[in-house]
C-alpha cells in the first residue's frame, strides 16, 4: 500500500503556553496533508473532482507524544482505510523517522470525508476515477461493495443532511 507523504512545516505560533504544539493545531496539520493529497495529488492524477467540494464528517485523534517547535518539518503519512459510496476514511500518522529507522509518532488520526456538490448543496457519490485514485492508497481491505448501489448494509450517507466543515 502506498502512503502519501507530506512535509509539514512547524510555525512558532503553533506552540501553546506549555511549549508544545497545541492540540487544535494538529487538525490544521492534518488538513494541510489532506488538501495536498486529495486536491493537489488527486488532480495531478486526473481525479480533480475533490477540489470541487468535500466536507469533514468526523475526526478522531490519538495524541501519542508532545511535539515541540523546531526548524525541520514533521512528516505526515496519509492513506485510505475505507472507500464507501459517498464517503471515505483517511488515516494519518504525524511522525519523525530517525536515520537509524526508528520512528517517533506524535499523532495517529483519521478523518471521514464526504465529497460534496457545492452547486447542489448536498453530498455526492465518489466517482470511478476518484475511487481508482484512492485505491492506490488503500491497503486492499478498505473498499466497500456498496459502490454498486447496494444500500442494504446501512449506508445512508446520501440521505443525510450535510454536516461538517469544509475539507
Amino acid at each position: 500500500m502506498a502512503r502519501h507523504i507530506y512535509a509539514c512545516p512547524l510555525r512558532w505560533s503553533d506552540m501553546d503556553a506549555f511549549g508544545h504544539v497545541n492540540n487544535v493545531v494538529f487538525l490544521r496539520y492534518l488538513e494541510e496533508a489532506r488538501i495536498d493529497f486529495m486536491f493537489t495529488q488527486a488532480a495531478a492524477a486526473g481525479a480533480g473532482e475533490f477540489a470541487g467540494g468535500s466536507v469533514v464528517a468526523r475526526h478522531e485523534i490519538d495524541y501519542k507524544r508532545p511535539l515541540v517547535h523546531r526548524p525541520e518539518p514533521v512528516t505526515i503519512e496519509t492513506w485510505v482505510t475505507k472507500i464507501g459510496v459517498a464517503s471515505l476514511t483517511v488515516a494519518y500518522e504525524i511522525k519523525d523517522t530517525a536515520e537509524d529507522g526508528t520512528e517517533t509518532v506524535y499523532v495517529r488520526a483519521s478523518t471521514v470525508v464526504v465529497p460534496y456538490d457545492l452547486a447542489e448543496g448536498r453530498p455526492r457519490r465518489i466517482s470511478p476515477v476518484e475511487r481508482e485514485f484512492l485505491g492506490r492508497f488503500t491497503d486492499g481491505g478498505g473498499t466497500d461493495d456498496r459502490s454498486k448501489g447496494d444500500r442494504s448494509k446501512g449506508d445512508r450517507s446520501l440521505d443525510a443532511e450535510p454536516v461538517g466543515a469544509a475539507a
